[in-house]
């Protein structure tokens, strides 16, 4: 199963508002008529019932939306940028890498149909007509598009069922599986015959319960080992874990204790899950004739074990009742984006924003808006640079600057213009 990938995704730039000017043949009152510029397109992440796996994003790891284009004269608007839509199965997380590396969890998208804009794309720029005014009727002034959101993203796979089966491997997940639904799993005498988590809908009555195969357990799995982190993601939608084990190891308990620590190592939430205890193979000799050894064992850690063969389906229905009683029991628990160390960033909307500091003998003035007009302007015409000037001074920048000490003569910079106060 293709369940984790990493991309990138860059939202589609804003077009660019025009410097334009009415003129027509007869008309005597002309005017600016500059276009705004199109928004660029979003990347949206959509969740597709008919998809199974993340293979689709096997072989592109970039994923760009369309930009917005530049304005028109006639005060025509650029066309927006189309939005790129990247489908995915039910249960996917997704988390964003920070520029340090730490991970932040941004959605969990469970529901079938479930639309997200991972990366919104930049707005256009205004065209020259919205800075006319009565001391400006020609303005020169236009606004540059706004780059869209950059984003590296890691999509993980985590299948939802309500029981996951868990256990070394070989102990007879496969034969359980198979026996207990209509799942048709791999199934072979040798380690890790299954690769991937299966899943199977088991019918009791008029009830019924999704039940997964959790690959093998081997010692060292929460470092990697194994399969390691390939399947323990899995088995965080679970609302019960199904330990399963063989009846003719030496010590069941103890295969259970070690099978648990992994579990509790890759994740304390973990371990607060329900789990029920399944001896297999008792349709074994041997197992049979040592069952009340293993139920003392099991019974000194208060834990009742239930005994089945895979193979022969012995107390298997037994089993999936009792599944089915305490997943009635169990509320719906909210899903879990990932580990307990993934924190949920829900970003503010964009506002204006005014930023001064000082750079050695440069006052350095941060503002978005303003940057784009800047870069938006002609600087070599002597209008357009009076009319910029006019913006310089505005009593937002007057205060930011002056509140970190400014004085007449000092050089300030904001994007790529440079001028002194």
């Amino acid at each position: 199963m293709f369940d984790r990938v990493e991309i990138a995704v860059i939202a589609g730039k804003g077009g660019d508002g025009i410097v334009s000017f009415r003129r027509e043949k007869f008309v005597s009152l002309g005017g600016p008529d500059g276009g705004d510029g199109g928004d660029g397109g979003d990347v949206i992440i959509r969740v597709d019932k008919n998809i199974s796996s993340l293979i689709g994003f096997q072989n592109k790891s970039v994923y760009r939306a369309s930009n917005g284009s530049n304005g028109r004269g006639r005060k025509k608007h650029g066309r927006s940028g189309s939005d790129l839509v990247l489908n995915v199965p039910v249960g996917v997380t997704v988390t964003s890498r920070t520029r340090v590396g730490d991970r932040v969890g941004i959605h969990d998208l469970t529901n079938p149909g479930q639309r997200v804009i991972i990366a919104a794309g930049g707005r256009g720029g205004l065209g020259n007509t919205h800075f006319m005014s009565s001391t400006n009727q020609a303005p020169q002034i236009a606004q540059k598009g706004e780059s869209g959101e950059n984003k590296e993203l890691i999509l993980e796979l985590k299948l939802i069922a309500d029981v996951g089966i868990i256990g070394y491997p070989n102990v007879g997940k496969s034969s359980l599986l198979a026996v207990a639904s209509a799942a048709k799993p791999k199934i072979a005498n040798y380690p890790f015959t299954t690769l991937e988590p299966v899943l199977g809908c088991v019918e009791v009555g008029q009830q019924n319960f999704i039940l997964a195969e959790i690959p093998g357990l081997i010692a060292g799995a929460h470092f990697g080992r194994g399969l390691g982190h390939d399947f323990l993601r899995h088995i965080f939608r679970t609302r019960i874990l199904l330990h399963l084990i063989d009846g003719s190891s030496t010590s069941p308990l103890e295969d259970m204790a070690r099978v648990n620590m992994e579990i509790d190592l890759f994740d304390a939430d973990l371990s607060r899950k329900k789990r029920l205890v399944a001896i297999n193979k008792i349709d074994l000799h041997d197992v049979r004739n040592r069952k009340m050894e293993v139920i003392q064992a099991f019974c000194g850690i208060g834990v009742e074990p239930f005994f089945i063969s895979a193979i022969t389906g012995e107390g298997v229905p037994l089993l999936m009742r009792k599944i089915l009683k305490i997943l009635d029991e169990i509320e719906a628990e909210p899903a879990k984006i990932a580990g307990s160390d993934v924190k949920v960033f829900h970003p503010k909307p964009k506002g204006i924003k005014i930023k001064a500091y000082r750079e050695g003998d440069t006052y350095i003035l941060k503002a978005a808006n303003l940057e784009r007009i800047i870069d938006g302007t002609d600087l070599t015409n002597p209008e357009a640079r009076r009319q910029l000037n006019r913006l310089l001074y505005q009593p937002a920048f007057r205060k930011a600057l002056e509140k970190i000490g400014i004085k007449p003569g000092n050089k300030v910079r904001c994007g790529i213009l440079d001028w002194r106060w």
